[in-house]
């Protein structure tokens, strides 16, 4: 990509950082107080980031905030979870993800993912434990969950609409087809080198890439 191209699209970046940075700010804002929630609420975050992948955050976040409001993310069976996931791709899998996650993070009958993560320290080796531990959690579904609950703002989330803005940016050279964790270890360290040369926080950078694509500041 030509030098003159790339400093355009950065400028193109900074300027659209400019209108969105009040909402972009009160977003993370609401990242770092989340650990103030509630079980359920951190749980329900947990949920969302395990459906995220091949799907839109749009459907997963109404999928799941349905299955807050009847009870059943925390008490429901596969089999009752499944027809509330249906615009989610795979969403049998998903469901069987959210029961085994639910199972892990319950000690005597309750729900305690919050004392489950304070005794960790570090976000990159949160991400790592979480990888390990909950199956349905890769390197991005863990970063995302653990910048949403501001145990993670640090991190990269490298979904599909970033990864394409930072090769548009020309922060890597290609999108690649799969990302190895040592491969998404080095992406990462280049977005975070590109955030400190704009003077963007990264989980700042995160959400204004992901709107670029979507044309919405989320989560």
């Amino acid at each position: 990509m030509k030098v003159t191209s790339v400093l355009l699209e950065i400028s193109t970046l900074l300027n659209l950082y400019d209108l969105r940075k009040d909402e972009i700010r009160n977003r993370v804002k609401q990242f770092r107080e989340k650990m103030t929630d509630s079980e359920e609420n951190i749980f329900a975050e947990l949920c969302f980031c395990l459906c995220t992948p091949q799907s839109k955050a749009t459907v997963c976040w109404e999928a799941i905030s349905t299955l807050m409001e009847n009870m059943l993310l925390f008490t429901g069976s596969e089999k009752e979870m499944i027809p509330y996931l249906t615009g989610i791709r795979f969403g049998e899998r998903k469901a069987t993800y959210i029961v085994g996650a639910r199972r892990f993070f319950t000690k005597d009958s309750r729900l305690r993912i919050k004392e489950s993560l304070k005794p960790l320290d570090g976000a990159s080796e949160l991400r790592e434990w979480l990888v390990k531990n909950i199956k349905g959690l890769g390197m991005k579904e863990a970063s995302h969950f653990l910048r949403n609950t501001g145990l993670g703002l640090e991190l990269a989330i490298l979904d599909r609409h970033v990864l394409r803005n930072l090769r548009r940016l020309n922060v890597i050279r290609e999108v690649p087809m799969h990302l190895t964790k040592h491969d998404y270890e080095t992406i990462e360290k280049k977005m975070i080198s590109f955030a400190e040369k704009t003077s963007i926080a990264i989980a700042e950078l995160d959400l204004l890439l992901w709107s670029l694509e979507t044309g919405m500041i989320f989560k």
